[in-house]
């Protein structure tokens, strides 16, 4: 066990009063999105590996459970199956892909693999009412979902029917009503699934009868007295980084510890323009946040000098990182306390089973956990928020918007957009750059309607002609995505007018680039992240 997993022990829940669902994780990349779907409807549910689901369920006690998809197949030998105990208890049960044939296989249905596969869009067509469909389909219509199996139910369980089909799929939605078992072959969770959110919520609602006391105001109350229970007298110091997360953490503990809590801003010289300026403003002055600020820019490039492999840049970044923090905070002294803004997705890839290439992908975003040395009990009262919980949370909060609706910024800040060797006069560049593009996007009234918009400063220099005169400058590359949630995402189109009004204002203001170019990559359902 890690220092930051020991330290999570006194970490305590603040859901312990609410209705819950336990989502039992089989290994689908899409998981997290039921959650999400779930939490919409203002009931809490948590994600647990299907090795750990039987303690979960017993420890959660929950009102419902969903089975999520996986990679598996249910007929081999060894597949992973659901806790008997769930099904002993009697509660309502959602099977989605994999969750629905381990459901029809445990509950004495047969499936087979070898039929004919059904990936991406699909129709399906109905054939009996469901609770599952009110208000949403009707006997005959046809729908469209999104499928992804390349086994089938060839036998149903007793005591269920089939309530819908697809030409690949015969039991592409079965129930059995009166135990309240539901199985679904597609996967409502994801939007290329259009109803799929309204069959969820008619699960969550209609069969389970959830009420939905999930609300960002409770959690806000329930949170400051579960960090005043854990903190007591304790000091607290808390790392911000800039971002909505830390920025909210901070917030949420200073209201309920206030000078308990210290703050500590690194600058790591490869922040946006003018970040630090806005961060230091923002808590030491509106909130009147204790905060000590660290110019640590020439020791991070100083560090960073000569390293092109990105994950080099990243493990760099990480290690000065704590090494600075963890020197502030012994001059701080008698702190027994680190604040993280952790949120839910970390800490379901904390216990992820499944492993893989998120592993690596996830470690580009991040700088570090925390090491066994500095001895400190943790703080996360985000623990259990996804990202637009955490933005409602900040807006409960009375945070400016200029903090809440900010785009994700990763943790090794422009190092990453910045491929190659590191400067100085290339971070300059890249910040001015990166500072007029942003600049269009908010006069041109779209920075809310885009997930997330930054500019990359490419490895590559070309010949160029401005004026009368030849240039050898860098290209920049320009990125805008669209997105729900960040596991789907497509580029932003804008048109051609935007692109080029905001091309000649980088290459007019920003010395050094001669020649700009727009990212229209796509990221397809069922990749895991998103730089």
């Amino acid at each position: 066990m890690t220092a930051a997993q020991k330290a999570r022990e006194s970490t305590p829940s603040v859901a312990s009063a609410h209705d819950k669902i336990l989502i039992v994780d089989f290994g689908s990349q899409v998981t997290q999105l039921i959650a999400r779907r779930v939490r919409e409807e203002g009931v809490y549910s948590e994600i647990v590996p299907f090795q750990k689901a039987e303690a979960a369920f017993k420890e959660m006690k929950p009102k419902a459970v969903i089975l999520s998809g996986g990679p598996e197949s249910v007929h081999e030998e060894g597949s992973p199956r659901a806790p008997q105990a769930i099904f002993d208890s009697g509660v309502p049960v959602l099977g989605i892909c994999y969750g629905q044939m381990t459901l029809a296989a445990q509950l004495g249905g047969e499936v087979e693999g070898g039929h004919h596969r059904e990936f991406g869009r699909a129709d399906v067509e109905v054939k009996t009412a469901s609770k599952l469909f009110d208000d949403t389909w009707s006997m005959g219509e046809r729908h469209p979902v999104w499928m992804s199996h390349g086994d089938r139910i060839t036998k149903m369980p007793p005591g269920f029917t089939v309530a819908a089909v697809s030409p690949n799929a015969p039991f592409a939605v079965i129930q059995d009503e009166k135990r309240k078992y539901y199985g679904l072959m597609f996967h409502p969770e994801v939007v290329h699934t259009p109803d799929g959110a309204k069959l969820l919520r008619n699960f969550v609602r209609k069969v389970a009868g959830f009420t939905g006391d999930w609300t960002m105001r409770a959690f806000r109350e329930e949170a400051i007295e579960k960090i005043r229970v854990q903190v007591g007298k304790g000091r607290v110091i808390c790392g911000l980084s800039g971002g909505v997360d830390s920025a909210v953490a901070a917030v949420l503990i200073h209201e309920a510890i206030g000078d308990q809590l210290t703050c500590v801003f690194v600058d790591h010289g490869l922040l946006r323009l003018n970040e630090a300026e806005t961060v230091v403003d923002l808590f030491r002055h509106h909130y009147n946040i204790p905060l000590v600020h660290v110019d640590a820019s020439k020791l991070f490039l100083g560090e960073l000098k000569g390293v092109s492999d990105p994950e080099q840049k990243r493990k760099t970044i990480g290690r000065l990182f704590i090494d600075v923090f963890d020197a502030e905070a012994k001059k701080i002294g008698g702190a027994e306390f680190l604040a993280q803004g952790t949120l839910y997705p970390d800490v379901i890839e904390s216990v992820s089973f499944t492993g893989g290439p998120s592993v690596t992908i996830k470690s580009h975003h991040n700088v570090g956990g925390l090491p066994a040395r500095m001895n400190m009990k943790l703080v996360e009262p985000l623990r259990e928020l996804f990202k637009d919980e955490v933005r409602v949370l900040g807006r409960e909060l009375g945070l400016p918007e200029i903090f809440v609706g900010r785009h994700p910024f990763p943790g090794p800040g422009l190092a990453i957009r910045c491929p190659g060797d590191i400067t100085k006069e290339k971070l300059d560049i890249l910040r001015n750059a990166d500072a007029v593009y942003i600049d269009q996007i908010r006069k041109a009234g779209l920075y809310d309607k885009i997930w997330q918009a930054f500019a990359v400063l490419l490895p590559v220099k070309t010949v160029g002609v401005m004026g009368d005169g030849r240039t050898y400058e860098y290209v920049v590359g320009l990125r805008a995505v669209t997105s729900t949630d960040g596991m789907t995402a497509d580029f932003y189109p804008f048109d051609m007018s935007f692109l080029g009004a905001t091309a000649t204002r980088i290459i007019n203001e920003v010395k050094g680039v001669n020649r700009v170019v727009y990212d229209v990559t796509s990221k397809p359902p069922g990749t895991i992240e998103w730089e």
